[in-house]
């Protein structure tokens, strides 16, 4: 496990390039030699697969040189040396060619791969229109007439519906298309999606004109989309005949509509591109989409009319291969400020809409929230704000309630009283102590005998008697409790079952994690939404420590009402911009462990992947893998716990590590549920360096 931990390639991840050779028109020799030079300089780096462009190994702008016998023997000549220097380079490689078969010329794609041919896929649509004249030349796919053809010796399947398959790598299904028929309305790469291709390719020559590069990143990058899959584009580029067009030689490599590679324009040298596809994940995709299914019914006669072709290539699994994709270490938050800025105003927005709704549709018109000082009340709070707004009510609607406990800090009280001040709803106090000492004491809890004993049960007597009260504020007022909690505490359960933060009558932040809402707090401080004053009290919540504040200082320490010792969420369920991250593959994909840890160790262990180092307020810790392993186990045991819960509807006081998934040396004790179990036995395979 810790040889090939870090890895690629055990993660479900493929590494596949896109050459760009500079080419000589008419010139197959030359044009192979730098052929096989790239693809020996993509193999070096690990890649799988490497596509060239539409007739790369003659040239695209031949016109009627493709009629001539010796240009044609000369490019097959070429493929055998395409051939032949596969033997030794462990990767695939898709050339094109013109190919005569049963007496008919066709512009072909070529699958080398370890000294053989494996396949030969014909143009289907033939542009003849504006500057294309491919129908002079050549004949569509469906003219052929045979499946297979005699080439270089060897009887291959050729035709447009072939599938391509790693047969020791089966996640790793390609097809391939030729340039035209990606463009129009429905392109063949559509049903080699459904028949399980997940990785699509495309050998164009394509010339530029003005406005064309951007339409090729919309057409790439749509049907990826579509497809749920990843689609290599290539294009022709210096050396192709400027005559009748003009070549920008642009290469694109997207996956389920996200760029993750593209090409210099204009080059005057042959290139490459690398983009490391996550397999694993486009497959979990189409699992968790039905739709898809759904369409590989309707379409199944097409589906069925495809042909496997499987084989076995040396993948570079042994040995260090890092990850060479960008691994965001805020999923929720985008890296580029402007983009970050959007997503912001638009979670803002979607909170604020949804909730005037349900002011509306209930027929209510106040609001109940309590406001803790801390990150997630604020955001509420602000959200709450703005839906009074948007309902034209006055902003005095909003009850805010502030209900100090037994270790409440003066500067969460502080700011909070600042803040319903700013924002201008009605204010109110209630000093919980009273009534909490009341139950504490109905109950027999030993605090209440005068003894430090500050347990689960201390807790959530505090947060459930805040939820109470709250909720009976919202009988009085004819008003709904507006609840503050957020997703990640939720998917932790880091939250009081029942009459506690875990209950409202409709929750703003159930849906946006830990991460984001720090970022939408600071966007509205930035953005200076609410004022300077506001700006300045925001800025001052985000740079409180986060914690539940249920657990006082203990006795010969500073007082909890000053600065003294604060119980930390984050000491106990771990660092949240983590947690998230978790969250993300782990909810949204359902990604294994080891796979969660290796996207961490990547997003994290390399400072040059950290994000917005301009920007002094974000985290750039670096974790290493033991961290990182702590802190998904701490997930993934309060995560089961919770699913546990749902399932078996019994409350068991999920505040502060209830279970005891730590021991005092911060390591995994796995809990009963059997599934976790499984899934704590790999976390510990991974290696701690």
């Amino acid at each position: 496990m810790s040889r090939q931990f870090f890895n690629l390639y055990s993660h479900g991840f493929a590494r596949v390039a896109v050459g760009v050779p500079r080419c000589r028109v008419a010139d197959p020799v030359a044009n192979a030699a730098e052929t096989i030079a790239l693809a020996g300089q993509a193999a070096s780096k690990g890649a799988a697969l490497i596509a060239f462009p539409e007739l790369g190994l003659s040239a695209y702008t031949c016109d009627d040189l493709f009629h001539q016998a010796a240009l044609l023997d000369a490019s097959l000549d070429a493929l055998a040396s395409v051939v032949a220097a596969s033997e030794t380079l462990p990767i695939a490689m898709i050339v094109g060619l013109p190919l005569r078969v049963e007496h008919l010329l066709y512009n072909c794609a070529v699958l080398v791969a370890g000294g053989r041919i494996l396949g030969v896929v014909p143009k289907s649509y033939l542009p003849n229109y504006g500057e294309f004249y491919e129908a002079r030349q050549f004949n569509p796919a469906d003219s052929a007439v045979v499946t297979e053809t005699r080439l270089l010796g060897q009887v291959v399947p050729f035709g447009a519906q072939l599938l391509f398959e790693l047969s020791n790598f089966p996640l790793f299904r390609f097809h391939v298309e030729i340039c035209e028929d990606l463009w129009v309305p429905v392109p063949p790469s559509s049903f080699a999606a459904l028949a399980g291709a997940t990785v699509l390719v495309n050998l164009s020559a394509s010339n530029i004109v003005v406005g064309k590069s951007g339409y090729r990143h919309q057409l790439v990058s749509q049907q990826s989309a579509r497809c749920l899959s990843a689609y290599l584009y290539s294009s022709a580029g210096m050396g192709e005949s400027s005559t009748d067009m003009a070549w920008d030689g642009q290469a694109l490599i997207c996956e389920n509509g996200e760029l993750l590679a593209e090409s210099e324009r204009f080059a005057d040298s042959s290139h490459l591109i690398f983009a490391d596809l996550d397999l694993d994940r486009l497959s979990r995709e189409r699992m968790r989409m039905t739709t898809f299914g759904a369409s590989v019914r309707r379409h199944a006669g097409e589906v069925a009319a495809f042909r496997l072709v499987s084989f076995e290539l040396a993948l570079a699994r042994d040995g260090v291969l890092p990850l060479g994709r960008t691994v965001e270490r805020f999923p929720y938050v985008p890296s580029d400020p402007k983009r970050r800025d959007e997503r912001c105003e638009e979670v803002y927005h979607i909170q604020v809409q949804a909730l005037a709704q349900r002011m509306s549709a209930s027929g209510m018109a106040t609001m109940v929230i309590g406001v803790s000082g801390g990150l997630d009340s604020t955001h509420a709070l602000l959200v709450c704000a703005k839906a009074m707004d948007r309902l034209g009510m006055p902003r005095t609607n909003i009850l805010g309630v502030t209900m100090p406990g037994f270790a409440t800090s003066e500067r969460t009280l502080s700011q909070a009283r600042q803040l319903m001040q700013i924002v201008g709803c009605s204010a109110s106090e209630i000093d919980i102590r009273p009534s909490c000492l009341q139950m504490l004491e109905d109950i027999g809890h030993p605090y209440s005998k005068g003894q430090e004993h500050y347990d689960v049960t201390f807790e959530n007597v505090q947060a459930g008697e805040r939820t109470s009260h709250l909720f009976r504020l919202a009988n009085l007022h004819r008003g709904i409790v507006i609840g503050t909690g957020d997703l990640s505490e939720l998917a932790l359960g880091w939250c009081t079952y029942g009459v506690g933060d875990h209950m409202s009558h409709y929750a703003v932040n159930a849906s946006v994690p830990k991460t984001l809402i720090s970022h939408l707090v600071r966007w509205v401080a930035e953005t200076g939404q609410i004022g300077s004053a506001g700006s300045d009290v925001l800025l001052a919540v985000l740079d409180t420590d986060i914690s539940p504040e249920l657990v006082p200082a203990k006795s010969g320490q500073s007082g909890n009402a000053g600065d003294g010792p604060e119980q930390k969420s984050e000491s106990v369920i771990g660092p949240s911009e983590l947690q998230d991250f978790n969250l993300y593959y782990t909810l949204r994909f359902g990604f294994a462990p080891s796979k969660v840890a290796f996207l961490s160790h990547t997003a994290w262990a390399d400072s040059s992947v950290g994000r917005w180092p301009e920007q002094a307020h974000v985290t750039r810790n670096q974790y290493g893998l033991a961290d990182i392993k702590r802190n998904l186990g701490i997930f993934l045991h309060r995560f089961f716990k919770t699913s546990q819960f749902k399932r078996s509807c019994i409350p068991n006081g999920p505040k502060v590590g209830s279970g005891g998934s730590l021991s005092p040396r911060g390591d995994w004790r796995a809990p009963s549920d059997s599934e976790s179990v499984v899934w704590m036995e790999e976390l510990k395979n991974i290696p701690d360096q």
